[in-house]
C-alpha cells in the first residue's frame, strides 16, 4: 500500500475522536435513566474499529458482539438510529427491541451484533459461506474478543472457513479481560490465538491495536491477501478498555486490574497518542481539532435531540420480527 497520506491520516483521527465523543456523551446522559438497556462501551479500542472500517465498502459485512458501537459507527452506521435504539425508540436500528447489543445497520453493511460470546463468529462464516455459493466476491469481517476464543464455535468456524476457502477477516480485539478475569487466569501461558490459527491453516498474525496508522496498514494488506487468494485470515489486535466491562463508569477500585498496567495502557490511548503525532508533524493543528469537536458534539447533541423526541414502539411489535 502507498503511504498513508495527509487526508487520510485526519480522517482516521476524526472516525476515532468521534466514536470517543459519541460515548462520552453516551456515558454522561446514562444516568437519566433514559437509556435502560446494558451499554459496553469501547473507549480505549478505537483504533480497531476505525483502523479495519476504513477499508471496507458497503458491500463488505461486518459482525460484532456486545461491545458494539465503535464498529458501527465506524462502519458508517446511521448514528439517529442508534441513539435512538439505545432509548428504546421506535426509530432504533431494531425499533427499539435490541438495544445497544443488538444493533444493525443491513444498508451500510453491519448485518448483526449479538452479546452471547462467540456467537458472531459461526454467524459471519455463515454469511461468508453464502456469498461463495451465490459467487459474491465480498470479505466478512468478524470482530470478536479474547474471550470468544475459549468457546467451541470459533474453532468450528476456523475450521469450516479454512476448509472451504471463505473469504473472511477474523478480526480478535484482545483487551485481556473477560468482565473481571484476566486472560492469564483463563488461558495457558503458552497459549497463541495466533498459532492455533495458523494450525487450522489459516495465516494470521499479532499487531498493535492501539496504533492506529498500523491497523489501517496491516488490514489493507491482509483484504488484498484475502481477496487474491480466497482463503480466511485472523489478526490479533492487542488493546484495553478504560471503563468497566459494563456500563459508563470507572471501575478500578474493585482492584481485579492492577494500577500501574492501567495507567501504561492510559498512555497509550489510541487517539491522544496520534493527536500528538499529528500535531508535532504540522498535519493536526489546535484549530482543526476544535473544529472537529465542535463539529461532532452538533452532530451528537442532534442525534440525542431525535431519540428523545422519538416515539417507543407498539405493543403489536413485541411478537414480530422473532424468529425461533
Amino acid at each position: 500500500m502507498k503511504k498513508i497520506n495527509k487526508n487520510k491520516k485526519l480522517k482516521l483521527f476524526y472516525e476515532m475522536l468521534r466514536i470517543r465523543e459519541i460515548e462520552k456523551s453516551i456515558s454522561a446522559n446514562y444516568a437519566q435513566q433514559k437509556m435502560r438497556c446494558p451499554i459496553h462501551l469501547s473507549t480505549g479500542q478505537e483504533a480497531i474499529a476505525v483502523g479495519v472500517c476504513q477499508n471496507l465498502n458497503n458491500k463488505n459485512k461486518i459482525v460484532t458482539a456486545h461491545r458494539s458501537h465503535a464498529h458501527y459507527i465506524a462502519k458508517s452506521g446511521n448514528l439517529n438510529s442508534m441513539l435512538a435504539e439505545l432509548h428504546g425508540k421506535k426509530t432504533g436500528c431494531a425499533m427499539g427491541k435490541g438495544g445497544s447489543m443488538h444493533l444493525i445497520d443491513i444498508e451500510n453493511g453491519i448485518e448483526a451484533a449479538v452479546p452471547i460470546v462467540g456467537s458472531t463468529i459461526p454467524i459471519g462464516t455463515g454469511l461468508a459461506w453464502a456469498n461463495k455459493l451465490n459467487k459474491k466476491n465480498n470479505v466478512v469481517v468478524i470482530f470478536f474478543g479474547d474471550g470468544a476464543t475459549e468457546e467451541g464455535a470459533f474453532f468450528e468456524s476456523l475450521d469450516f472457513a479454512s476448509l472451504h476457502n471463505l473469504q473472511i477477516l477474523f478480526v480478535c480485539e484482545n483487551n485481556f479481560y473477560s468482565v473481571y478475569s484476566d486472560i492469564k487466569k483463563r488461558q495457558n501461558k503458552n497459549r497463541s490465538i495466533t498459532k492455533i490459527s495458523k494450525a487450522i491453516g489459516i495465516n494470521s498474525h499479532a499487531g498493535d491495536g492501539n496504533n492506529i496508522e498500523e491497523v489501517y496498514y496491516e488490514v489493507n494488506k491482509i483484504l488484498k491477501f484475502i481477496k487474491e487468494k480466497k482463503r480466511p485470515y485472523l489478526i490479533e489486535l492487542k488493546t484495553y478498555r478504560h471503563l468497566e466491562h459494563c456500563g459508563p463508569n470507572n471501575d478500578d477500585h474493585l482492584s481485579y486490574r492492577d494500577n500501574n498496567e492501567v495507567l501504561k495502557w492510559k498512555k497509550k490511548c489510541p487517539i491522544k497518542s496520534y493527536e500528538i503525532k499529528l500535531k508535532k508533524n504540522n498535519i493536526l493543528s489546535e484549530q482543526q481539532y476544535k473544529f472537529m469537536k465542535n463539529k461532532i458534539k452538533k452532530e451528537i447533541n442532534k442525534s440525542f435531540k431525535f431519540a428523545l423526541k422519538s416515539n417507543f414502539p407498539e405493543k403489536k411489535l413485541l411478537f414480530q420480527h422473532n424468529y425461533a
